[in-house]
């Protein structure tokens, strides 16, 4: 077997490090050279041929968003009236529902990003949304979709928990000559800032960045393990509805014999985030609060997981933070024309107490990062998103202890591997 080359080892190294996100920029930008694939592992991995040479891992190392994490340019979030260490430019942060009854409880949470997709393209300030949908296989998988018209957005809306290359197909939409808005994950849209550094068509065709406050996506091997320990198979599964029909609404698994069998949230995630099953990527991640977005909109429950009993009568509310002009200006309109309700303003410290995990991953980034380098694993560049004054904000005993944990969590990885 041919040795493989210094470039395709590179590419292979941040697979093999456990920092691949599956996202499939790399695949876009080099189609002739990159295919996504499943990996051993089960998840979206990028597989290089021979064509894979020096200079498209050149390219790779400007865009991977496992290389480098960076949000808004400069100017935009320098105009934010509200600057803070932890939660970043914010115009205004709040609590919203969809004003559609249904759209609210068909949609994750509340469905303000359905609501603004929605109202994008009935406004026409949009041709297009370039987000995701369920994959038809695997059914716990996510597919980069176009919607064009409302019930297209609401037939995808959703949550996508599974492994997702959403930006696999981005080229279609900067080679075209329409406008879109952008909903993805955050790391999906550090990958697009990236890529604007050297393409000038994403700030061309992309004219609103969505996202929502992240906490990670669940392997395709951690799925299984839970289909398992429900005695369950994932033979005929014909879809996956994580969550919807409620806040947060069942995690509902539908079988092609027309058999369905659902589950609470927290039986399928946990009662608390140390129960989350995520990537190493994720776990390290500097950026789940989407500094990269116009408007960013999450859950909102207290300690960060709905409570049994409530969860029961929940309508839904989303938080959403307005991070640009523009993304301020859009909330406001679609609150204005009727498709947005918001029910009150709030502040970081609220958004701290219902996202306590983003806290915690925000003040470790850099430690974490320096762990997994000690540890001699690729590891991201975190680009102006205040890295230093988060690390004195958790302090230097917080911070060795956090760099330990990752130095540790990385070595692991490569004891499997």
């Amino acid at each position: 077997m041919a040795a493989l080359g210094e470039a395709t080892e590179q590419l292979n190294k941040i697979v093999d490090d456990g920092l691949c996100l599956g996202c499939g920029l790399c695949a876009a930008i080099a189609p002739e050279a990159i295919k996504m694939t499943r990996g051993e592992d089960g998840d979206l991995r990028p597989i290089a041929n021979d064509q894979f040479d020096d200079e498209k891992m050149a390219l790779v190392n400007q865009i991977c968003p496992s290389l480098r994490i960076e949000g808004l340019p400069e100017d935009l979030a320098s105009e934010a009236p509200h600057q803070d260490t932890v939660w970043g430019p914010y115009y205004e942060m709040s609590l919203a529902h969809s004003a559609d009854a249904n759209v609210r409880h068909e949609a994750s949470t509340a469905g303000i990003l359905t609501a603004l997709a929605i109202y994008l393209l009935e406004t026409n300030k949009v041709d297009a949304i370039c987000h995701v949908k369920a994959a038809d296989s695997p059914a716990n998988f996510g597919v980069a979709t176009i919607s064009r018209t409302r019930q297209d957005v609401i037939e995808a809306s959703g949550s996508r928990y599974g492994p997702t290359a959403a930006l696999v197909d981005i080229e279609s939409v900067l080679s075209s000559d329409e406008n879109f808005a952008l909903i993805a994950k955050p790391c999906d849209l550090n990958a697009m800032r990236n890529l604007a550094h050297i393409d000038s068509r994403v700030n061309q065709r992309i004219s609103y960045w969505l996202t929502l406050l992240c906490g990670g996506f669940q392997p395709d091997a951690s799925f299984n393990d839970f289909l398992r320990q429900n005695n369950l198979s994932k033979e005929g599964l014909s879809q996956v509805r994580y969550r919807g029909f409620g806040c947060p609404g069942p995690t509902s698994l539908t079988y092609e014999d027309g058999s369905k069998t659902s589950f609470h949230y927290l039986d399928f995630w946990g009662e608390d985030e140390s129960q989350w099953s995520m990537p190493l990527r994720c776990k390290i991640c500097a950026d789940g609060i989407g500094e990269a977005a116009d408007v960013v909109a999450g859950d909102a429950w207290q300690g960060a997981s709905p409570d049994r009993v409530e969860s029961e009568t929940d309508k839904g509310f989303n938080s959403v933070i307005t991070r640009t002009k523009k993304g301020q200006s859009l909330y406001q309109d679609a609150i204005g024309d009727g498709y947005i309700t918001i029910t009150d303003i709030v502040d970081r410290d609220y958004l701290s107490a219902v996202q306590p995990h983003q806290v915690t991953k925000k003040l470790a980034g850099q430690a974490r990062v320096d762990g997994l380098r000690k540890a001699g694993s690729v590891a991201p560049e975190i680009v102006n998103m205040r890295a230093d004054a988060l690390s004195e904000m958790l302090g230097l005993d917080a911070f060795k202890e956090q760099k330990q944990g990752a130095f540790e969590r990385a070595n692991a990885l490569k004891k499997q591997n």
